[in-house]
């Protein structure tokens, strides 16, 4: 009977040691679900995540292999007539004239991104696939500064999730921009035509090259600006 007595405590132990087995296998097979899951749904936003667009900026006098490349798609969609030779003259920019009034865009005679998706057929600009090598905007003197062709977006320290502060410790505050440090310095200061003076003042992870990022003191005011291809002075 004794025996008996220690088979049956014998096989209860095993039984409950197996139990634990089972669930500590279970929790396990859990977590390396939930993980494989999660990396599962990642991964492809990781993979399918595309490279930020770069910059295309086309107006009258300038010349290269953008104002060439353009001027090719101009010559496809009808807007222009003749070869393309990589000078944007009067006729270049009657052709951009007539692609962004077919397209009800702002009609400015400048091809910046908006009047490229046009063109392209909703293609971002990729110099580097196009075989174009990226030349410097054209700087002209003008007095004391030089003049820099940028794309140009307004903010204010009231957009959702901006804080108040600049990158330099200055309130976020009219008179202000944000700018790449490797194209136009920190404390450099600029003119903007229909804004007024500014100083380079802030920075942020999505202006890179000829960008900056315009400082308004409400919401409204950068609603109002929106984005916009412009010429700055940069004074010297």
């Amino acid at each position: 009977m004794t025996q008996i007595r220690k088979l049956l405590f014998a096989l209860k132990h095993i039984l409950r040691r197996r139990r634990r087995v089972t669930r500590r296998t279970q929790r396990t097979l859990r977590r390396s679900l939930a993980v494989g899951t999660a990396l599962a749904v990642c991964a492809p936003l990781v993979v399918q995540m595309p490279a930020e667009a770069a910059h295309i900026l086309v107006k009258e006098g300038m010349r290269g292999g953008a104002v060439k490349h353009v001027q090719e798609l101009l010559i496809q969609g009808g807007y222009l007539a003749g070869a393309a030779d990589g000078i944007a003259g009067p006729m270049t920019r009657e052709a951009i004239e007539r692609c962004q009034a077919a397209h009800q865009l702002t009609v400015d005679g400048i091809c910046g991104e908006a009047t490229y998706h046009a063109l392209s057929g909703g293609a971002d600009y990729d110099p580097v696939a196009l075989g174009i090598v990226e030349e410097r905007p054209p700087q002209v003197s003008r007095g004391g500064g030089r003049s820099v062709y940028v794309s140009a977006t307004a903010y204010s320290a009231y957009d959702p999730g901006n804080g108040s502060h600049t990158a330099t410790g200055t309130l976020v505050r009219h008179g202000v921009i944000a700018v790449d440090p490797s194209v136009i310095p920190l404390g450099t200061h600029v003119f903007i035509p229909g804004y007024g003076e500014a100083v380079a003042e802030d920075i942020g992870y999505a202006i890179n090259g000829y960008r900056i990022d315009v400082a308004f003191d409400t919401h409204a005011e950068a609603l109002s600006f929106g984005r916009r291809d412009l010429e700055i002075f940069i004074m010297e």
